[in-house]
C-alpha cells in the first residue's frame, strides 16, 4: 500500500467486545432563500412520520456509511470506535482507531466503504490527529496487513475541521475540509483547507482534477461536512457559514465558491465566484450531513435541530421544508441506506446540545412501500 506525500502513520486495534447498548413532520419553511426555484416537486420519499430508533447511547456519532449487505459502521467521534449495526442487532464495536484528538469539533470523523469491498474488505476514515486531520484505510476483517495513510497534512484545530468522505460515482474518493480557524487557507490553491478534495482510492490526485497533480476538486469552502450526489451524478455538498449564511451548493470542478470574501450570495462579476443554490440564516441550520433519495436532498441541522428536505430539479432547488424541528434535537448524518431508507444520527452529546434520555441515537426512516 502506497503512501501520500503528506505521509504519516496510524494504528488501529480491532476489538471483538460488543456494546449493549417516532417522529413528527414539521411544515415549516421560514429562513430559507433559494437562489433558483425548481419547477417541479419531488417523488415518494422516505416516511418522515415513522421512526425507529435502531440504536441508542451512542458517544457522538459522527460518520455513518452502509457495507454491502445492509450492516452500518459507525464512527464515535471522541472514543475514536467503529461500531457495527444489523438491524434488530445492538451495535458492536469492530475497530478503534487511537491517536484521535477529540478536542473540539475534531476526532473521528467521516467514514467511507470502499467501492471494492467485496473484494478489497476496505474501509475509509477521516480524523484528527495530533498534528493534522488525515484520511486512513484499514481492512474491516484484519487483514494482515498495516492500516494506513492515504492522505493527510490538512491542518486542523478545535473547529473547522471539515471530515465527511465518500466515494462518488466515479468511483475517486470525496473529501469536504474547512479553513481550521484561518481563512486565507480556503483561497490558497496550495492548501488541502477550505476545498473538496477529490482523490484516487490510494490517495492520490484524481485523474481529470481541473489541476493536473492538485488534489482540489473546488475551492473557496469554509467548512464542508455534507457531500451527496443525485441520479445524475451531480454533486452538492453543504457549507457553514459564519455569523449569517448557510449554503447548499451545487459543485463544479474548479469552481470557487467565495469564503473568506463572500458568504452566501456575492459578487459573481467576471465569474470569479459562485453563488450558492440555497442558503439560510444560521440559526436555522449549521448543516452537516446530506444525503439525496430520489428527487430530494436531505440536509440535518446541528444548530437548526431540523431536517431540511430539498426537492431537486436538474441543476436546481426548489423551496426547502423543515422537518422534524426540535423532535431529536442536533442533528449530525443523514445518509440513505441501500434498502432505501433514510438513517439520521442525533448529535446531543458533542458538548453543545441538550442531552436526552437514550442519547445519542440512529434513526432509521422507511422507504415506501412499492407494489409488486
Amino acid at each position: 500500500m502506497r503512501t501520500n506525500l503528506w505521509t504519516g502513520t496510524a494504528i488501529i486495534a480491532l476489538v471483538a467486545a460488543t456494546t449493549a447498548a417516532c417522529g413528527n413532520g414539521d411544515d415549516s419553511r421560514a429562513g430559507a432563500v433559494v437562489t433558483s426555484t425548481a419547477a417541479s416537486s419531488p417523488s415518494a420519499t422516505p416516511d418522515l412520520g415513522t421512526a425507529e430508533e435502531v440504536a441508542g447511547g451512542i458517544d457522538v456519532p459522527w460518520g455513518l456509511a452502509f457495507l454491502p449487505g445492509g450492516d452500518a459502521l459507525i464512527a464515535e467521534r471522541d472514543g475514536g470506535r467503529i461500531l457495527r449495526l444489523t438491524p434488530g442487532s445492538d451495535p458492536r464495536p469492530v475497530a478503534e482507531v487511537p491517536g484521535v484528538a477529540a478536542v473540539g469539533e475534531g476526532g473521528l470523523l467521516g467514514i467511507a466503504v470502499s467501492p471494492e469491498f467485496a473484494n478489497d474488505n476496505l474501509v475509509y476514515a477521516y480524523l484528527t490527529a495530533d498534528d493534522d486531520n488525515r484520511i486512513i484505510r484499514f481492512r474491516l476483517d484484519g487483514g494482515g496487513d498495516s492500516p494506513e495513510v492515504v492522505f493527510d497534512g490538512i491542518a486542523n484545530a478545535s473547529y473547522h475541521n471539515g471530515g465527511r468522505i465518500a466515494f462518488g460515482p466515479d468511483g475517486m474518493l470525496y473529501a469536504g475540509t474547512g479553513d481550521a480557524g484561518d481563512t486565507t487557507r480556503s483561497q490558497n490553491p496550495d492548501s488541502p483547507n477550505g476545498k473538496i478534495l477529490r482523490l484516487t482510492p490510494d490517495g492520490g490526485p484524481a485523474p481529470g482534477n481541473p489541476t493536473a497533480g492538485s488534489p482540489v476538486y473546488s475551492l473557496g469552502h469554509r467548512n464542508v461536512q455534507g457531500l451527496a450526489w443525485d441520479a445524475d451524478d451531480r454533486l452538492f455538498a453543504t457549507e457553514f457559514g459564519q455569523n449569517e449564511l448557510d449554503e447548499v451548493n451545487l459543485i463544479r470542478p474548479g469552481s470557487n465558491y467565495g469564503w473568506p470574501d463572500v458568504e452566501g450570495e456575492g459578487d459573481t462579476a467576471g465569474g470569479r465566484y459562485t453563488n450558492p443554490l440555497v442558503t439560510w440564516p444560521v440559526r436555522d441550520a449549521s448543516p452537516s450531513g446530506m444525503a439525496i433519495a430520489g428527487n430530494t436532498a436531505y440536509v440535518a441541522g446541528l444548530r437548526g435541530e431540523r431536517l431540511w428536505t430539498l426537492p431537486l430539479n436538474g441543476d436546481t432547488i426548489g423551496e426547502p421544508v423543515a422537518q422534524l424541528t426540535g423532535t431529536y434535537g442536533r442533528l449530525r448524518t443523514v445518509e440513505v441506506a441501500p434498502d432505501g431508507a433514510l438513517w439520521v444520527t442525533t448529535s446531543n452529546t458533542d458538548g453543545r446540545g441538550d442531552v436526552r434520555g437514550g442519547d445519542d441515537r440512529i434513526l432509521r426512516f422507511p422507504a415506501p412501500a412499492t407494489s409488486g
